[in-house]
C-alpha cells in the first residue's frame, strides 16, 4: 500500500470512529482524568483482577449532546452500552458501560438516592438463588463486584435494586450480561461520582428504544 493510500485509510478509520454513537456526536476529546483519592490509589495499585484494554470507543470522552436533558442528568442508552452525564451548552460526558440482560435490565426514570465510596455489597436473595452462594455481606474494597462507588437508583421514594457501580470485570465493558445493574471501570466511576448530585434524574433507555427519538420512558425491571 502506498503512504498516500496509507494515510486515507487510516483517515478513513478515524472518521468511522467519530461517527460511532450516532449523529449527535461531531467530536471526541478525552475528558479529564478521574480525581483519585490516597485510598483509591492504594486499593487500585494491584486489584485483583486482570487489566483491561477497554475498546476506545468505550473509553471516556466528551461528545455533543442533542438531547433537552438538563445539565447533570444521567441518561444510560442500554443498546449502545454508553452512559451519558448531561453538561451545559449540548455536551456530555460519554462512558461506556456493561448492562444487564434485557429481562434482568432496569428501565425508566429513577433519581440518585444514595452514593456510596467503596460500598458493601449485600447480595440479594434472587442473586444468592441464581449466582450465589455469596457471603450475606462483601466489604468494599477492590474484590467487591460494586468496585469503587455506587449510585443507587430510586423511584418513588424507594431503592430500585438497581445501582451504577464500579466492577471488579472490566473486561466485560461494552457488552450485556446476566446482572441486571450498570456497570463502569472504577476509574470512570470514579469520575462520574465526583460530578453526579444525589437528587438527581437517571434516564435508563429500554433495549431498542432510540435515545435520539424522544426522551419520554417507562419503567421494566
Amino acid at each position: 500500500m502506498s503512504e498516500r493510500g496509507g494515510k486515507l485509510g487510516r483517515a478513513l478509520g478515524l472518521t468511522a470512529v467519530l461517527l460511532l454513537g450516532g449523529c449527535m456526536q461531531a467530536t471526541l476529546a478525552p475528558s479529564s482524568t478521574a480525581s483519585l483519592t490516597p485510598r483509591d490509589r492504594q486499593l487500585l495499585a494491584n486489584p485483583p483482577y486482570a487489566k483491561a484494554s477497554i475498546p476506545q470507543e468505550f473509553q471516556r470522552h466528551i461528545v455533543d449532546y442533542t438531547r433537552r436533558e438538563a445539565p447533570g442528568t444521567i441518561l444510560v442508552d442500554t443498546d449502545a452500552r454508553f452512559l451519558y452525564y448531561v453538561l451545559p451548552n449540548g455536551k456530555a460526558i460519554r462512558y461506556g458501560v456493561a448492562v444487564g440482560e434485557e429481562a434482568m435490565a432496569f428501565s425508566g426514570v429513577a433519581t440518585i438516592g444514595r452514593m456510596s465510596e467503596w460500598p458493601d455489597w449485600v447480595p440479594t436473595q434472587e442473586i444468592q438463588a441464581r449466582l450465589g452462594p455469596y457471603p450475606a455481606r462483601v466489604r468494599g474494597g477492590p474484590a467487591n463486584p460494586l468496585g469503587a462507588r455506587a449510585l443507587y437508583l430510586y423511584a418513588d421514594g424507594k431503592d430500585t435494586l438497581y445501582r451504577i457501580h464500579g466492577t471488579n470485570q472490566p473486561e466485560y465493558i461494552g457488552q450485556a450480561i446476566s446482572s441486571g445493574c450498570i456497570r463502569m471501570t472504577n476509574e470512570d466511576v470514579i469520575d462520574l461520582f465526583d460530578r453526579a448530585k444525589q437528587g438527581a434524574t437517571v434516564i435508563v433507555l429500554a433495549p431498542s428504544q432510540n435515545a435520539w427519538a424522544s426522551p419520554t420512558v417507562g419503567r421494566r425491571g
